[in-house]
């Protein structure tokens, strides 16, 4: 998928909205995720458009690394959303089942996982994931 570089760019979320008025506004801190799942598919977007300030922002403190870096070679190429449970407006924790591709060197790949986010200072973020892949 390619990055987005214009307002009008499909977001890399695949929530059928353009990168502004999708991802691009939590990314530029006009608004802060709704629920888990919507920070869940800003976070990956962050990895499509390579916005490591943006990932370190929304990782919580009690496991946020000291340092993030990504891979330039790393194409983000889809994400689906396999399951949600909890994470809404009224949830102190949430969890988002789901399977990222990407290609890395022409070679495809996928990951998929389950993703814990809880709320710190009324905002959600992101703690920790089971790998399945």
């Amino acid at each position: 998928m390619p990055t987005p570089t214009q307002s009008s760019a499909p977001c890399p979320c695949q929530s059928g909205a353009g990168y502004d008025a999708c991802c691009g506004r939590l990314h530029r801190g006009k608004a802060e995720a709704a629920t888990a799942e919507e920070l869940m598919r800003s976070r990956y977007s962050a990895f499509a458009v390579g916005d490591r300030t943006y990932l370190l922002k929304t990782w919580s403190s009690e496991t946020r690394p000291r340092g993030l870096e990504l891979d330039p070679g790393q194409e983000w190429t889809g994400l689906e959303i396999l399951r949600v449970a909890k994470g809404g407006a009224e949830d102190r924790v949430g969890t988002v089942e789901f399977r990222a591709r990407f290609r890395t060197g022409g070679i495809e790949h996928q990951q998929q996982e389950v993703s814990t986010f809880v709320r710190e200072d009324g905002r959600w973020v992101y703690r920790e994931a089971l790998s399945l892949r």
